[in-house]
């Protein structure tokens, strides 16, 4: 065994698995294993594995419910991080909320209804945790992250914890900081508002509601493929291209929704990326159009 696996065994830090299979841990139900495989009880173990990991100089990825994610075959030779029960405080502060990373989204947009408090509706359906909700600035319903997000505490590469404000995340479309600068969100602060309670929870409801009537998560995926294109939609070029259907192995372009790939089987990473790059082939061939995907690719072919 190797020093670095050994070091993380002999600290107090959480669950610690070698070669687990992360299809176990991410919404497409596909991938290979991880080297090593961590869940930290809490941020004193997150950082030590942080330490252990950046001396023995091994590559590693944080990850939250896997939505967002396409883990490649080979799986990831370094170690996969779990934010999970150890990061899943939730506080309520007047109109503040201070909640931890590993949170449920959906679970925090209903807790906030229930408070009366409006600014979160948009995320009644939205799949996935609040540190990965932050990290692609999710959005739905003409509302994203950003509009709500106060701060967040983030421990950064080196060690450091540092406090960031909304303007520090750089937020545009699908977009923040850290997917250029490397950083894990430990907790985050929204502001929210006031308002009628039966309202906001009749908001929140619909939204899911009209999610779980338009979106295909009766069936593995991971949420929409593309990014929509300017004053565009991705779903609606690639159904207007009669490809709703359309499989490789066992990936298939939802017959519900065209922006979404979903697994009908034993789909595996190589086949939904030979599906998107025919997608993406295709909307460029007809209409000039190149589509960039939303989805994060983790691993090794």
């Amino acid at each position: 065994m190797q020093d670095w696996i050994q070091k993380l065994k002999d600290q107090p830090i959480g669950k610690i698995v070698e070669n687990e299979p992360l299809s176990k841990h991410n919404t497409w139900k596909i991938g290979g294993p991880a080297r090593i495989y961590i869940e930290p009880d809490n941020q004193k173990g997150l950082l030590d594995a942080l330490m252990i990991l950046n001396e023995a100089k091994i590559p590693w990825k944080v990850i939250g419910k896997g939505s967002n994610l396409l883990v490649l075959d080979h799986g990831f030779k370094g170690a996969i991080i779990h934010m999970n029960k150890g990061f899943n405080q939730i506080l309520f502060d007047g109109s503040y909320i201070h909640v931890g990373a590993s949170v449920s989204l959906i679970r925090l947009a209903n807790l906030a209804a229930k408070q009366g408090l409006t600014g979160l509706e948009f995320a009644g359906g939205i799949p996935g945790t609040v540190g990965g909700a932050i990290y692609m600035n999710a959005g739905a319903h003409g509302s994203d992250i950003s509009h709500v997000f106060e701060e967040a505490e983030v421990l950064l590469e080196n060690g450091q914890i540092v406090t960031w404000k909304n303007q520090d995340f750089e937020f545009s479309y699908r977009s923040s900081i850290l997917q250029q600068k490397r950083g894990i969100i430990l907790s985050a602060t929204f502001k929210l508002k006031p308002g009628n309670q039966k309202k906001i929870a009749e908001d929140t409801a619909r939204f899911k509601d009209r999610r779980r009537k338009t979106q295909p998560y009766h069936l593995p995926c991971a949420g929409s493929v593309f990014r929509n294109p300017e004053n565009d939609y991705a779903g609606r070029l690639i159904e207007e291209l009669g490809l709703k259907g359309y499989q490789v192995g066992e990936a298939q372009i939802s017959m519900m929704h065209a922006n979404f790939i979903v697994n009908i089987g034993q789909a595996s990473a190589k086949d939904v990326l030979t599906l998107i790059e025919h997608v993406k082939e295709r909307v460029y061939e007809v209409y000039q159009i190149k589509l960039t995907t939303e989805i994060e690719v983790v691993g090794e072919g």
